[in-house]
């Protein structure tokens, strides 16, 4: 992610979580079926096998809590993993680069990437398949939805409860769409929100 980037996630962590619940300046937004397939991902993911897990850009822990097995957070913000410290304290949490994580070839069984890939452009996408691929024999990715009426690619104009305006770029997947694109893989989770996709390396 590029610096600008960086700082709007810095500066979101206070109120990251809104979003996930639905309270603050989401809660007035008409998204239905959101709680039930927040639910149904938390399962999803709960129900992996067990595995030495790095979960990059983890952001507040919201999901690195139900992944399985011994889990280490790696994200740039040290108000985020303020947050996800407080929230799973018996995972490990790391600041660093997610496209330049700062461990050994072969460190962990599992890469798990919640609402992370859907923000790279394809240099970035490349990097850190790259990076995942050398750290893990196993990659799950969890992202946004492509929704009927929504577009696939867009550079987003987000607020935050300070009023503040930045500019994201994000893409929404189908599930089939995501697999197709990391070169095959199990659809671990395809919801109206959310996507999942499970990759072993070969």
């Amino acid at each position: 992610m590029d610096a600008p980037m960086r700082s709007y996630y810095e500066q979101r962590a206070p109120e990251y979580d809104d979003w996930w619940l639905g309270t603050g300046l989401f809660a007035s937004r008409d998204r239905p079926g959101w709680h039930e397939d927040v639910t149904a991902l938390q399962a999803a993911l709960a129900s992996l096998p067990p595995a030495r897990t790095l979960d990059v850009a983890c952001g507040t822990g919201f999901l690195t809590r139900h992944l399985p097995g011994e889990r280490t957070g790696l994200d740039q913000s040290s108000a985020m993993l303020e947050v996800a410290g407080a929230r799973v304290p018996d995972a490990t949490f790391v600041r660093g680069d997610a496209l330049d994580p700062p461990f050994a070839p072969g460190s962990f069984e599992r890469v798990h990437a919640g609402h992370f890939y859907g923000h790279l452009v394809p240099e970035q996408r490349a990097t850190f398949l790259a990076a995942a691929a050398r750290l893990a024999g196993e990659l799950v990715i969890t992202d946004s939805a492509l929704r009927p009426d929504g577009e696939a690619e867009a550079w987003q104009e987000r607020r935050l409860n300070d009023g503040s305006r930045h500019r994201v770029y994000k893409r929404r997947f189908t599930a089939a769409g995501l697999a197709e694109e990391l070169g095959g893989g199990e659809i671990v989770h395809e919801g109206p929100w959310f996507v999942v996709v499970r990759l072993a390396h070969a």
